[in-house]
Order: C-alpha cells, then structure tokens, then sequence
C-alpha cells in the first residue's frame, strides 16, 4: 500500500521511518506544503495520505483525495468548526480516520472517562491538565478537547479554559494547558472530591506512539478500500481511532 506523509516536521519523519520498516507499506512521497510542496508533485500512485500537519493544508489534501479516491488519516488538530463539516463531507466519498490522539492508552482513557465520569460527577470537581512541548501551537489540545467532549457529552458542566481571578467554584470542568521543553504529551484528569483524589493520567514518552497508531489507521482504511472494490462500490465513512483499534 502507498502512503503519501503531509507535514516534514518531527512526527512527519517519524512516521516515514515507521512506514520504511512495515511489511506491505510504502512511502511514495513527503510534502511540506510550506516549501510549496503538493501532493499532485507525488508520481507513483497513493493509496492512503497520512496528514501531520496544519489544518491550513485540508483543502489541498482534500481536493486530492476526491480526484484520486484515496483515503485519508488525519492527525492534524486544530480545525475550524467549518473544517470539521468540510472533513465530514470528504468522508462521505473516501474512507477517513481522524482523531486528535492516535495512542491506544489514550482510546483506553476515553473508554475509561466514560464509564466512571456518570458515576461520579456529582460528588466530585473535575480538571483536565494537559502538557506539551514548547513549539506546540494550538492550546488545549485536541486530546484534552476529546476527553472534555468524553465527561460533558451533553453539556452539563461550564468548561473553564484557564481559571482565573476571584470567585467560587460552580458547576464546571476546568480545563489547564502547560507548554514547555519538549514533552511528547500528558493527559491528567483530576476527580477531586472529599477527603479522597482519583486521577487518571496517560504520558507519552516519545512521538513514535501517535506514529504507530496512525499506521494502524492507514492499514484499516487499506481494508476498507480493498473491501469496497470488490463490493464495487466506493468505500467511504469518518472513523476515529477506537473503531479503529477495537
């Protein structure tokens, strides 16, 4: 299977060392669409683009995935409200995972959050404290945004990005980032409640974990291509990583 790697940067080569050593993958190309780099340059045939980039680069990634029928991972965070549509309407003609985390602890945690957060919710304060590296650009991130929509699915609770100044605690869940060094990405969430503190935290050591999830995501969309050929029909849908994985 081809893959097509948008985004040159840390996680962009990680991911092609990972592609170069798996069986059955291979990489046909990297784009950095800051050099002017397009996917159209790539000369050999693309299965599945493996997007770790800037949201700025969707329309090129999606304009090509239409014209190709290829499918689509993407990894990239930080997408507008109308991004997020547009991703959705891409969907409807391809096959693409998108998450904000590709780590099976995180799936793990998600599952997690949803099970116990009913239970305790009315009984305990929730925070979610997240930290990441320095050159990180969107704050929180969209894990911490994903375990948040996991807690307050129907949006019970105020959401308090950043607490500050005077004033007592209502019913809310605050939301904390820390940017700083180069750490690869830790997630904590805090219940905090009378005499007692549950918390739940996941840490990534290094990138190579988002890296080997998102390969796992271009072999499940390889599937879904593979099973739409022979159906003769166009194998489309939006996947996240917990399909996936699970």
């Amino acid at each position: 299977m081809n893959i097509a790697i948008v985004g040159t940067g840390a996680m962009g080569k990680v991911l092609k060392e990972l592609v170069d050593k798996r069986d059955g993958l291979r990489c046909v190309g990297m784009v950095e669409p800051l050099r002017g780099e397009k996917l159209s340059h790539i000369k050999e045939k693309i299965d599945v683009i493996m997007d770790f980039s800037n949201p700025a680069n969707l329309n090129m990634i999606e304009e090509f995935a239409r014209e190709e029928s290829c499918g689509v991972v993407i990894a990239t965070t930080g997408f507008s409200e109308k991004q997020r549509q547009q991703i959705l309407e891409l969907s409807k003609v391809v096959p693409v995972v998108k998450a904000a985390n590709f780590s099976l602890g995180i799936a793990v945690m998600k599952r997690i959050l949803a099970q116990i957060t009913p239970i305790l919710k009315d009984s305990f304060d929730m925070e979610i404290i997240e930290k990441h590296h320095n050159q990180k650009l969107d704050s929180p991130s969209g894990t911490a945004k994903m375990l948040l929509e996991t807690m307050n699915p129907d949006g019970e609770f105020l959401e308090v990005f950043g607490r500050k100044g005077d004033g007592k605690r209502g019913k809310e869940i605050g939301i904390h980032a820390v940017r700083g060094g180069t750490i690869a990405g830790e997630h904590a969430v805090l219940f905090a409640g009378e005499d007692e503190l549950l918390e739940i935290r996941h840490t990534a050591d290094s990138k190579k974990i988002f890296a080997l999830g998102a390969l796992k995501a271009a072999e499940f969309i390889g599937e879904s291509l593979r099973a739409g050929s022979m159906e003769k029909k166009a194998a489309a849908g939006l996947y996240d990583i917990e399909e996936v994985l699970f």
